[in-house]
């Protein structure tokens, strides 16, 4: 499981430092891609082949499922953490997600999500604002 918030810094090669409770789960190889919001998720690799199984199941007529496979397969990288620890972001994902040098590290249950500080503030803030509507949809959910 992946839980609690990091605040790193890329270094000059765009080289970001995954936090150390996070490292063995990572360790085998991960997946980094675009996020829903303008955030990158982490995927360690099983995750990754989950989500991939299910999403080959999605038809290909339809465009919503093929506006997910641009965004979230299109934008993927496959990396393998060095023995500190770092991942190369690319500049397409340093981009997209507005990240220049200081990022957030978020864990959130199954996968990793990295954030430029403004950003994750906003969502944050977002997230606070519209409690009770989260919380309703999230109960109808089961939790």
């Amino acid at each position: 499981m992946f839980q609690g918030e990091y605040a790193h810094i890329l270094d000059s090669k765009g080289r970001l430092t995954i936090p150390a409770r996070f490292r063995t789960e990572l360790q085998a190889g991960l997946v980094m891609t675009r996020g829903y919001e303008r955030c990158l998720v982490i995927y360690p690799l099983a995750e990754w082949a989950a989500l991939a199984s299910k999403a080959a199941r999605m038809p290909t007529a339809s465009a919503a499922a093929r506006s997910y496979g641009r965004l979230i397969f299109g934008g993927a990288f496959e990396a393998l953490p060095d023995k500190m620890g770092r991942v190369l972001v690319p500049g397409v994902l340093r981009e997209y997600a507005g990240i220049k040098d200081e990022t957030v590290i978020a864990g959130v249950n199954t996968y990793v999500e990295v954030w430029s500080p403004n950003a994750w503030r906003e969502a944050l803030e977002h997230g606070t604002m519209n409690l009770e509507t989260i919380l309703a949809d999230v109960s109808k959910m089961g939790v």
